[in-house]
This record gives structure tokens, sequence and C-alpha cells, in this order.
């Protein structure tokens, strides 16, 4: 994962490098406007759902059971923000890998999510047991 960091600036790099050989200063100026409409696309929806998940309850979901069944590996904590409309509730210390958030629906039930940088590793779905 850590090659990603480096992928889109490099492909940056090459792809404003190919427009100046293409087309000059013109090409520049296309290509590195087409790379500010896409970085703008990207801060928009970061934006929208940070918005959204403002106006929730920390660490509240509609369903955990819904929650557990839509996620994998690999999921961005932005993806899963997007998908619970809610900050997670952070359970592990601040800046400690890995994070531990918790997403609790109205039933009690809680989905407890381990995130290695920035992305979701591990996940486990706890429903409160049956009332007799």
């Amino acid at each position: 994962m850590q090659f990603q960091k480096y992928l889109v600036p490099l492909a940056s790099a090459v792809g404003l490098v190919a427009a100046y050989q293409a087309h000059g200063w013109a090409g520049v100026a296309i290509a590195g406007g087409a790379l500010v409409m896409w970085l703008l696309l990207h801060f928009t929806r970061m934006m929208t759902v940070l918005q959204r998940a403002a106006k929730r309850p920390v660490g509240f979901v509609d369903s955990a059971v819904m929650l557990n069944a839509k996620l994998r590996p690999g999921v961005t904590l932005l993806h899963m923000v997007a998908m619970t409309r809610s900050l997670g509730e952070l359970l592990s210390a601040k800046d400690v890998q890995p994070e531990t958030y918790r997403w609790t629906d109205g039933t009690q039930s809680h989905v407890t999510c381990q995130l290695v940088g920035g992305r979701l590793q591990s996940w486990t779905l706890e429903r409160p047991a049956p009332a007799p």
C-alpha cells in the first residue's frame, strides 16, 4: 500500500512532462488544469462526507449488521465514514497503530474495526445476548 503515496505524484509528473513534449506550455496548462480539477473533486468528496458525519452522533450507525456485511479489508477510514455517515468512536489511544474504532446501532450491536495506516485490517460484530 505504500506505493500509492508515490504513484499519484509520479504519474502527475510524467503526465506534465508528456504534455510539455507534445504541446509545449499549452499542454502543461491543460494537464495542470486537469490535475487541479481532480484534486478539487477529491477535496469536495471528502468535505461532503465530513459534513454529513458532523450531523450525526459519534459512533452511531443505523445497522451494525449491515455495516458488517459491507466491510472489506483495505477499505479506507474515509470510505467507512461515508458508509456509516458518522465518525467512529475512537477506542485506542490517539495516533497509536492499530487504530480501533467502534460504531453502535440502536439495538446495542456494535462493529469494532482495527485500521492500520488508515485502512481496515480486521473487524468484529458483537450483538447483545437475547433477553430471556
